[in-house]
């Protein structure tokens, strides 16, 4: 059987891209690092990474060893995190996958609280707009919309953003506002592209009256994260459609202007997504607990629901 620290040492200097940012979680040398990883490939019999003086990039074989460890040895130090628990507080490294803007307006400020509560908790985030493999890829948390639920996979709702018609004041200075989706038509837009199709976002807009109308626009600029679309609109660059949680900050500040204020067009529900094993480490546990009750206290989903 081949010792945890050996895998330890290629898990994470295959995603931490060498082996002095693999050192640096976990507290070795560089030196010691490569060590290990050297151990390794001798046991196996094959080479893991391919060396240069500038980069370390993983073979097949590393390649392939990588998506067979990876969630086996998240559910392992899982299990013996949960096994030591009752000695103490929460402990070990939590890693979580969230989406960029909701992650940096967001949850970002809630963690210096956390950190606090628990200390031995170390934080190890990964900011992406894509849908993650919860289990596959071994991550103790998600945050974002969208990702299936896997079995083994469990959600918590956090709210339901809505996307909304926005503008800056430059852009519309000497143009009548528009009262209905099909308005927009000739007004200079940016689109949305989705980072996993690569197709255009279309939106349909509701209104309380229950009517439906598509918003198109004229496409100067088509973006992949909503982050650039906010700050492009913010230049005056034309009409965004943008998820309310990306919007909110932006036209409270009044860099943006909300445009068709009864329309908006549905999205799913944004959750919180874990793990529905019984035997939860104790960090994840208390992570989920605390951005829930965080989020409720300032009324997250009820400042979604009146955007």
């Amino acid at each position: 059987m081949l010792p945890l620290n050996l895998l330890e040492s290629f898990l994470q200097s295959a995603e931490g891209g060498g082996f002095s940012e693999a050192a640096r979680r976990l507290g070795m040398t560089p030196a010691a690092v490569s060590k290990n990883v050297a151990r390794l490939e001798a046991r196996l019999g094959v080479r893991l990474f391919q060396r240069s003086t500038r980069r370390l990039a993983l073979t097949e074989a590393g390649e392939r060893l990588l998506q067979q460890v990876r969630g086996p040895l998240a559910e392992l130090q899982g299990a013996m995190a949960g096994a030591a628990q009752d000695a103490g507080e929460p402990a070990g490294t939590l890693k979580v996958a969230v989406a960029h803007g909701v992650g940096r307006m967001y949850l970002l400020p809630l963690l210096k609280g956390f950190i606090e509560r628990y200390p031995a908790v170390q934080h190890d985030w990964r900011f992406d707009n894509r849908t993650v493999d919860l289990i596959g890829e071994g991550y103790d948390v998600a945050i974002g919309g969208g990702i299936e639920l896997a079995p083994g996979v469990v959600a918590r709702e956090l709210g339901r953003p809505r996307i909304l018609a926005v503008a800056a004041p430059a852009y519309l200075a000497g143009r009548g506002l528009p009262q209905h989706p099909s308005q927009l038509a000739g007004w200079d837009g940016i689109a949305r592209r989705s980072a996993e199709s690569g197709r255009l976002r279309d939106y349909l807009l509701r209104n309380a009256a229950g009517e439906e109308a598509l918003a198109e626009f004229r496409t100067i600029a088509t973006f992949d994260d909503p982050e650039a679309m906010a700050q492009a609109a913010c230049m005056g660059l034309g009409v965004a459609l943008l998820p309310g949680p990306h919007a909110a900050p932006l036209l409270e500040s009044g860099r943006l202007v909300r445009l068709l204020p009864g329309w908006h067009a549905e999205v799913g529900p944004l959750s919180i997504y874990y793990s529905s094993k019984k035997l939860l480490p104790a960090k994840t546990r208390a992570f989920v607990d605390y951005v829930l009750a965080q989020l409720q206290g300032m009324d997250f989903a009820g400042r979604l629901d009146r955007l």
